[in-house]
C-alpha cells in the first residue's frame, strides 16, 4: 500500500486526502493546530498537528512516504515561513518522497489579457508570489513538482458568488482564471501516480474556460435571480491585479481531465446545490 502525506488538511487537502484514501492509499494528514486534528475525516485517514515551519517538529514525525503534499495555507504574517520554509523542511526531512507543491498561477504577472502556459514569462509582481516562486524552486532542485493553481472555488467557496449575494460585486474587464476544488484534488492524485513525470515538472492546475469576470457575474446574478449591483473598481483595487487566460494543455496532455470544465458545470452542479441543501 503506497502512503501519503497531506501537509495541511484544509480545503484542498481534505479532499485530496479522502481521494487518496479511496484509492486506497494509506493517508496521513498534518494540521496546523491540535483543533483541526481532532477532526473526522475518514477512518483510513490519521491526522496529526506538527508544524511545517519547525524543522525539528517534521522530523520527528517524519516517515517512509511515497508522495508528500505541500497544500498548506497561510495567513499574510506567516507565508514566507509555511511556504518557502515548509517547502524546505519537507524536501529535507523526505528526500526519497515524490513532493507535490501547490503554488498559485499568480507567479504569472501577465496584464494584457494573454494566453499563459508554463513557458511563460515567471516575474512575481508582488512579496507573496515572490515568496511562491522560491518554494517552487525548492520543490524543482528537489525533484518534485509544482502545480501552478488557479482560484480555487467549490461548496461553501467563492468570492465571486459572495460578492453576487452580497451586493458588492465589483466588474470589470479582465479574465478569471478558477478551478474546482475536486479538480485540483484530482490533479494531485493523478500526479502521484503518474510512473514518470518529465522535467520540467511544473503544472497549471485550471479549468477549461477562462473567463471575463462580468460572464460570470451575470450568470450567477441570472441563475440567483439578484440583480446585479455592480460598482465601479477603485484605483486602488485593481492596481497590480493581472489578467491573463491561463492554460491546462500541458497536464490535459498527460490524460487529466477537470469534472469540471468551466463554471458553468462548477456551479450548476457543485457550488450552488451545496446552498439549496443548506437552506440558503
Amino acid at each position: 500500500m503506497p502512503s501519503v502525506l497531506i501537509a495541511g488538511c484544509g480545503y484542498v487537502g481534505s479532499a485530496a486526502a479522502k481521494l487518496f484514501a479511496e484509492e486506497r492509499w494509506e493517508v496521513i494528514g498534518w494540521t496546523r493546530s491540535e483543533q483541526s486534528a481532532e477532526r473526522t475525516l475518514e477512518s483510513a485517514i490519521s491526522l496529526c498537528a506538527v508544524d511545517i515551519t519547525d524543522l525539528e517538529a517534521v522530523r520527528r514525525n517524519r516517515f517512509p512516504a511515497d508522495v508528500v503534499v505541500h497544500c498548506s495555507s497561510s495567513g499574510a504574517d506567516s507565508y514566507l515561513h509555511v511556504y518557502r520554509d515548509g517547502a524546505a523542511n519537507l524536501a529535507a526531512c523526505f528526500p526519497n518522497a515524490r513532493i507535490i507543491f501547490t503554488s498559485s498561477t499568480s507567479v504569472y504577472p501577465q496584464h494584457d489579457g494573454s494566453s499563459v502556459t508554463e513557458e511563460s514569462a515567471v516575474e512575481p509582481d508582488s512579496e507573496n508570489a515572490q515568496i511562491l516562486g522560491q518554494a517552487e524552486k525548492i520543490v524543482l532542485t528537489n525533484d518534485g513538482i509544482v502545480l501552478r493553481v488557479a482560484g480555487i472555488y467549490g461548496p461553501g467557496r467563492s468570492f465571486l458568488l459572495r460578492s453576487v449575494m452580497n451586493g458588492t460585486a465589483v466588474s470589470s474587464d479582465r479574465f478569471v482564471n478558477q478551478v474546482h476544488r475536486d479538480d485540483v484534488a484530482s490533479a494531485i492524485s493523478f500526479l502521484a501516480r503518474c510512473r514518470a513525470v518529465d522535467p520540467p515538472r511544473i503544472f497549471n492546475v485550471v479549468d477549461d474556460t477562462p473567463a471575463p469576470r462580468p460572464e460570470i457575474l451575470a450568470w450567477l446574478s441570472e441563475r440567483l435571480g439578484i440583480p446585479l449591483l455592480n460598482s465601479a473598481p477603485s484605483p486602488e483595487s485593481t492596481r497590480g491585479r493581472s489578467n491573463k487566460r491561463v492554460s491546462n494543455a500541458k497536464l490535459r496532455a498527460l490524460g487529466w481531465v477537470p469534472a469540471y470544465p468551466s463554471y458553468r458545470e462548477g456551479f450548476g452542479r457543485s457550488v450552488l446545490p451545496a446552498l439549496e441543501n443548506c437552506g440558503a
